[in-house]
């Protein structure tokens, strides 16, 4: 085993729309504002009290980055794996500067889309014929089993133009009723 793990989950709601630049040579780097809430009720007073953290998020992973800029909204609920990192840099007064981000590299890290496409185009749900569009819909980022993150498509999509999208499989299973809590 290894002597320690970087690892980051985190479900929460986009701040704002992704920004998304390109590097020199064409790579495409996509930053996230991600927000994650937690509520508890005050001992003291009993009310109902939130505490929100903000998240910067940087996608190097080409493939993640793609969906993100196409489907990622402003309000969209998300699930997401990558690691931390801190940056260091001067800024224009000469002052040395430190930023911590969650990354998204190209061999670590995945993005999983939890609500339905809000605020994007009519047409733009990934689902392509599945007719439960708040569905999870993961998009695989580096771990062996996933084709390196390729979304699959194809014969076994139930001939449904998806775009390359599977849609989930429902096997008979009652699974698809709401989390209890």
């Amino acid at each position: 085993m290894a002597g320690s793990v970087n690892k980051v989950i985190l479900v929460g709601n986009l701040g704002k729309d992704p920004e998304v630049r390109n590097t020199q040579n064409g790579a495409k780097i996509v930053s996230l504002t991600l927000a994650t809430s937690d509520t508890w009720n005050d001992r003291a007073s009993g009310e109902r009290r939130e505490r929100t953290e903000w998240h910067r998020v940087v996608i190097f992973n080409e493939r993640i980055a793609d969906v993100a800029e196409r489907f990622l909204r402003k309000g969209r609920k998300i699930y997401l794996e990558g690691s931390l990192q801190t940056r260091k840099w001067t800024d224009q007064s000469g002052q040395e500067r430190y930023t911590t981000e969650v990354v998204v590299d190209r061999f670590r890290g995945d993005l999983v889309l939890l609500d339905s496409n809000r605020g994007g185009d009519a047409g733009d749900d990934m689902g392509g014929g599945y007719s439960a569009p708040s569905a999870p819909r993961q998009i695989g980022g580096g771990r062996g089993g996933s084709q390196g993150g390729a979304p699959s498509g194809g014969p076994s999509s139930g001939g449904s133009s998806s775009g390359g999208w599977d849609a989930p499989h429902g096997g008979g299973s009652d699974m698809d009723d709401e989390i209890p809590f």
